[in-house]
């Protein structure tokens, strides 16, 4: 199984822009046989589009049915690609840092960020939440768990469950020279977790640097260097 981890650029309140940059790699890593791209945390509206006032974001938030995210299922039967993405998430009315994946066109799991880093929470209100379950499911016969971004950090007990690939979505702004210093830190603390583990950092001119990794027992197996724009594969056994 081949999955191509997208360092790629968004822009806040551009879902345009974001969903033509989704299309664009989704289409490139097809064309490497890939059966998976993922793209980083809150990467289809942008990690800094809300402004922490309820009224005001309320209508940037997506339904999981919206037909902005149908549209990826289209892409993704279009372009016989699977596709996972962060977006920022509204259920009647509760907002979510949330993380999809599509296979074969329809939505097959959401995951909701279970820590508070990606909201202002010292401006935000009761709407705001985090979600509470941490599960494995089955991806193309993998048993897979998604963390996102600071939810490794701050409860890793929760994401050690005997899973075998674990994808890590992130929004992290560091500079290369920050990267270079704490990229150990990130190998070392994925070595709390069983299995593959997939970093995901994204590109947001002019603060975030983007980058992905491949980790297994607490090392880089891979990686697209930070401040490269581009995708990196890992290729995984096939489960029969």
């Amino acid at each position: 199984m081949k999955i191509a981890l997208a360092s790629a650029e968004f822009r806040n309140n551009s879902v345009d822009y974001n969903l033509l940059q989704i299309k664009t790699f989704m289409k490139r890593a097809s064309d490497a046989d890939c059966e998976l791209i993922c793209f980083g945390e809150a990467f289809l509206q942008g990690f800094d589009a809300f402004s922490w006032t309820f009224d005001a974001d309320m209508p940037i938030a997506l339904f999981p049915n919206d037909p902005v995210i149908k549209k990826m299922g289209e892409y993704s039967k279009a372009l016989e690609i699977d596709v996972a993405f962060g977006y920022l998430e509204k259920d009647e009315e509760s907002l979510y840092s949330s993380y999809m994946v599509i296979q074969e066109g329809e939505p097959l799991y959401n995951y909701r960020r279970i820590t508070r880093g990606w909201k202002e929470f010292r401006k935000t209100d009761h709407h705001y939440k985090e979600g509470s379950i941490t599960e494995v499911f089955d991806y193309r016969g993998y048993k897979t768990l998604i963390s996102l971004c600071g939810d490794l950090w701050d409860k890793p007990e929760a994401f050690a469950k005997k899973q075998e690939l674990t994808l890590w979505p992130v929004y992290v702004d560091f500079s290369l020279e920050d990267w270079a210093e704490y990229r150990s830190e990130y190998a070392q603390q994925t070595g709390l977790l069983p299995g593959h583990i997939l970093l995901i950092n994204s590109l947001c001119h002019p603060t975030a640097v983007g980058g992905c990794f491949h980790y297994l027992n607490g090392e880089i197996c891979a990686e697209l260097s930070p401040g490269t724009s581009g995708i990196l594969i890992v290729e995984l056994p096939d489960k029969h």
